[in-house]
């Protein structure tokens, strides 16, 4: 059977849009593989800009409630911030959880460079998690 991940964050905008793509990019086909945020921001365009700088395009996706997934069961569940984890409304799993604590690129203050330099930085971060999620649990 397929097994499904869902990627949450709080505004799924930036930090889970990386991950939903690299958990998509590295898991077995068949994986599916969502994010949302207890709000919605709107996918951030420097999230879209540094991926694409790693060959992954995630320019399609949306910023989605995590509501919207209420009725759907998950195998894993990861939250990739602590306001994430802190906030989120009571979601009925049986999903393994996990969590790490991203730094927020959109936080990154500074020149344009500077704030790519964030971006890139945090890109690399949660790519090399995504890898090793994918390798440890899918």
């Amino acid at each position: 059977m397929n097994k499904r991940v869902l990627i949450l964050c709080t505004g799924n905008s930036c930090r889970s849009q990386i991950a939903e793509g690299y958990i998509r990019y590295f898991s077995p086909k068949g994986t599916e593989v969502y994010s949302a945020g207890v709000e919605t921001h709107g996918v951030n365009p420097r999230a879209v800009k540094t991926m694409m700088e790693d060959g992954i395009d995630i320019s399609s996706h949306t910023s989605n409630n995590i509501n919207e997934y209420m009725d759907m069961e998950f195998d894993f569940l990861i939250a990739v911030c602590d306001n994430a984890k802190e906030t989120c409304p009571y979601f009925p799993t049986k999903a393994k959880k996990f969590h790490h604590n991203f730094p927020d690129p959109a936080k990154a203050n500074g020149s344009e460079q500077e704030i790519m330099q964030e971006f890139q930085r945090v890109r690399e971060m949660i790519k090399e998690y995504s890898k090793n999620f994918v390798k440890e649990n899918l």
